[in-house]
């Protein structure tokens, strides 16, 4: 944490709060900045501590305040927690384009576990269909709409958070909101968010979304499984992205994703042991990622089977 991020977020609540005397004065200072819905939201929670200064004793605290909040919304009791990396672990994702047939299974995985809105419907994954012979993902359709996958002619490119190791959505927020933990994940902390959107304009690969309204979802349909920096709730005017499901990964289970899948074109592991999969998949296969040209350095890797095209084929 940087003086200057206090004194730009937490310095000027407290100030507000002082000056104006309550809540709703901070709001109305807010509102021509944002769209951060802040009717629901305490004073405890406008002055709480950035999410690395927090003591167990505080994020008890804030875990407590958010499982009440949720239960007494959606009538379910989560279970909340702040789960940490581990020692020697880089998460990365390899994908294999040659199998993935575009069956979407994998987009509606990510909204069941992630407690995505589903009114309106807010989506982590694209799959883009591209026509064969070219990587060019301009030239992809987001929207297509066949009564059968795959199209022989088209081959189908799920796009999510690269989780860059030089990411630019980080470098651009001026509080501090986003942040790269120690095993590759970048996160959010949508206590700290304020709405700027600055985050999404900088990825260069869609993967941040923007809470218009106020996200629904059913009873029903709520994931008690939560962590702070994951998938518990979200609120309207704040961003939010993909994790590699870290309330999972990080207890050493799988992304949703990746266990939908009904082909095995998903593979996810530690980049640090030599041994896992997807270290082995970077030996061994011919993998590229996207716009790197950038330098941002993903750790969201594509490659496709040697068989996939016949030598003159081969994706450009």
């Amino acid at each position: 944490m940087s003086p200057e991020t206090d004194v730009s977020r937490r310095s000027f609540l407290r100030g507000a709060v002082g000056a104006a005397g309550g809540v709703a004065a901070v709001a109305a200072a807010l509102s021509p900045l944002k769209d951060l819905d802040t009717s629901q939201l305490s004073v405890e929670q406008f002055l709480q501590k950035h999410y690395k200064e927090m003591s167990k004793e505080d994020m008890d605290k804030v875990l407590e305040r958010i499982a009440r909040q949720v239960e007494e919304r959606h009538h379910v009791r989560p279970e909340v927690r702040d789960i940490k990396p581990m020692d020697g672990v880089e998460f990365a994702y390899a994908l294999n384009l040659g199998k993935c047939i575009g069956c979407r299974k994998c987009v509606h995985a990510c909204v069941a576990e992630n407690n995505q809105s589903r009114s309106p419907e807010i989506q982590y994954i694209r799959v883009l269909e591209m026509p064969k012979g070219s990587i060019d993902v301009e030239k992809g359709n987001h929207h297509y709409d066949r009564p059968e996958v795959p199209d022989k002619d088209h081959f189908y490119m799920p796009i999510q958070c690269h989780q860059c190791a030089d990411a630019p959505c980080v470098s651009v927020c001026p509080v501090e909101a986003t942040w790269t933990e120690p095993d590759g994940i970048t996160v959010v902390d949508y206590d700290w968010c304020i709405g700027c959107r600055y985050c999404e304009a900088a990825c260069p690969y869609w993967a941040r979304r923007f809470n218009f309204s106020e996200p629904e979802i059913p009873d029903k349909d709520i994931n008690p499984n939560m962590a702070y920096l994951s998938n518990r709730p979200r609120h309207k005017g704040v961003m939010e992205k993909c994790t590699f499901c870290l309330h999972r990964t990080r207890e050493g289970k799988m992304p949703a994703c990746l266990e939908v899948c009904p082909v095995g074109a998903r593979h996810f592991g530690n980049l640090a042991d030599s041994k896992s999969e997807v270290a082995q998949i970077l030996q061994k296969k011919r993998v590229f990622v996207l716009k790197e040209e950038l330098k941002t350095l993903p750790r969201f890797y594509y490659f496709f089977d040697e068989d996939y095209y016949d030598e003159e084929e081969q994706p450009r």
